[in-house]
């Protein structure tokens, strides 16, 4: 059995999707032993209401060095789901291929520092692109600029807002999501 633990900042939408891929099969042999975010928000509850181990350690410069103090030794893989503090040179380096993150986004356009949330969706839309999507990636010290594991794409229409084109990509992040996750588990290179 694989142990995953799970970095969120927000509602946790992404961390249901991935117990219900776990429990339903989808992503075969792996847990989720804990749960950590850097501020306080629903996700939390969401683990508490799967019985998940949760801690909320304050976002800022010794996230890293914190996160690092808690994490299981037993970690085989960190995923960001939602999460949006920035895991130091360090961190990224001791933990490298074990990190993974959902970004909402066709990487290597519309990443790095402060492309995040509504920002993509509207830098997208500014750049009259025809498509975007979602990526999921392996975390490096650089922003955003980890291999490539899994890409899901979606158009981009002409009365697209940034907020209908953040919904189509939620929905391609639900898909890929937990593919890449099983593919890094039990596949890994």
């Amino acid at each position: 059995m694989k142990n995953i633990v799970v970095l969120i900042s927000g509602s946790g939408t992404n961390l249901e999707r991935i117990l219900e891929c776990i429990n339903s099969g989808e992503i075969r042999n792996a847990r989720v032993t804990m749960v950590v975010a850097d501020r306080d928000c629903y996700g939390l509850q969401r683990a508490e209401n799967h019985g998940i181990e949760h801690h909320l350690i304050k976002r800022g410069k010794s996230f890293s060095e914190n996160l690092k103090k808690i994490l299981p030794e037993n970690t085989d893989l960190i995923v960001l789901a939602g999460f949006l503090s920035i895991l130091n040179d360090e961190f990224c380096k001791i933990y490298e291929g074990k990190i993974i993150n959902i970004h909402p986004a066709l990487l290597p356009k519309f990443g790095g520092y402060g492309m995040w949330g509504m920002n993509v969706h509207n830098a997208v839309i500014d750049a009259k692109e025809k498509e975007s999507g979602a990526t999921v990636h392996y975390v490096t010290s650089g922003i955003d600029e980890g291999e490539v594991i899994l890409q899901g794409k979606v158009a981009v229409d002409e009365n697209d807002t940034p907020e209908t084109l953040a919904k189509k990509i939620h929905e391609v992040e639900y898909k890929i999501f937990p593919k890449a996750i099983d593919k890094v588990l039990n596949f890994p290179l």
